[in-house]
């Protein structure tokens, strides 16, 4: 039995910002009358029946397209998913008290604008002052007896990195959370980014698509693959918005939510993000020798002190109501104050001379 399990099929989405991983499964005509619950811990690894129940109580696991009760007995040819928001690394989320940036907010979501400089969830290193330590007080003041056994991860469904700042987007129901994971499993999530990159991209757009995946040696990293021999299937496109010579504006839209990716992608086609301590972008890419435009980057950098990235735009449907929405953002004083010096810097020296 056990090596019949092995054999069956599944489609493990990894290596996500988007926080909901989806296994897929289909029961070959042997298949014996197991709970759904039993069933799925012998197929997922690290899963516990505590955290399948509350999957399977929270209509994540669907099987044949219908949610199932936890104690559903599976068959032969049924047809599994499960939406996990099975995190490797579990941490205790402490509420903290702090002012959060609430762009939007009703009874099923709410979004956030995060500054950059804020971790987003308690992890290594980062158990403290992290945006889900505020929304667990904002919620646990709002609702009583609010608790993350009631949602998990306090509603977070997708991340943004450390140093990047800009929309995120919290449910405050299961039913919210549920839906909103399977908008950015499918993709239909709208988001675009603006970021500040190194070079003079030579076609005004494009599409980037190389798949990312962890670096083959530093596991902190994560690396470009275009021949797709390691990593998941990652998508970009871009648009030139504004040209400066020695770095352009660019917009950039996710097609996959893959960690790191925009900046993964930018790296790849040789125009790493402005200031980006790991993919090399927080040293002079272009440019030129002379110590005044030397002095003019590092002051750039001491304004902008982490990689030039914002997410700017978010659009999705509205989980209960079912409106199309859609939230912008300006962009945050350090990234606009570099912005407006390379646009000042590029149009003394003259083009000619770029």
């Amino acid at each position: 039995m056990q090596e019949e399990l092995k054999n069956n099929n599944a489609e493990i989405q990894e290596n996500n910002d988007d926080l909901y991983e989806r296994f897929s499964f289909k029961t070959d005509k042997g298949q014996e009358p197991y709970r759904i619950d039993k069933f799925l811990m012998n197929r997922i690894e690290g899963a516990t029946r505590n955290k399948l129940q509350q999957a399977i109580n929270a209509g994540m696991v669907l099987v044949n397209g219908k949610e199932v009760r936890p104690n559903y007995k599976v068959k032969a040819f049924d047809e599994i998913v499960v939406y996990s928001d099975m995190d490797p690394e579990e941490t205790e989320i402490v509420p903290e008290k702090m002012d959060l940036n609430m762009v939007y907010e009703d009874a099923h979501i709410m979004l956030v604008n995060k500054p950059p400089g804020m971790v987003v969830h308690p992890g290594s290193g980062n158990y403290s002052g992290t945006l889900l330590n505020g929304v667990a007080w904002y919620l646990k003041e709002q609702i009583p007896g609010f608790k993350e056994d009631t949602l998990p991860r306090f509603g977070m469904v997708h991340r943004i990195d450390k140093n990047t700042s800009g929309l995120l987007i919290l449910a405050k129901t299961d039913k919210a959370m549920r839906h909103l994971a399977k908008q950015f499993f499918d993709h239909t999530i709208q988001r675009q980014y603006i970021a500040l990159v190194w070079g003079d991209l030579k076609n005004d757009e494009g599409t980037i698509v190389a798949h990312v995946g962890r670096h083959m040696r530093m596991r902190k990293l994560f690396e470009a693959y275009p021949d797709g021999e390691h990593g998941k299937e990652a998508i970009t496109h871009y648009k030139v918005k504004e040209r400066f010579g020695y770095v352009t504006l660019v917009e950039c839209i996710l097609e996959t939510g893959r960690t790191h990716q925009i900046r993964v992608h930018m790296k790849h086609i040789g125009h790493p993000l402005f200031n980006d301590d790991f993919y090399g972008g927080d040293k002079i890419v272009k440019g030129t020798v002379y110590a005044k435009y030397k002095q003019f980057v590092e002051n750039c950098f001491i304004i902008c002190p982490r990689q030039a990235l914002h997410a700017k735009t978010l659009g999705f449907t509205h989980p209960d109501t079912g409106k199309e929405m859609f939230f912008d953002t300006e962009l945050p004083d350090d990234m606009a104050q570099v912005i407006d010096k390379w646009r000042k810097y590029s149009s003394a020296v003259g083009s000619s001379n770029i």
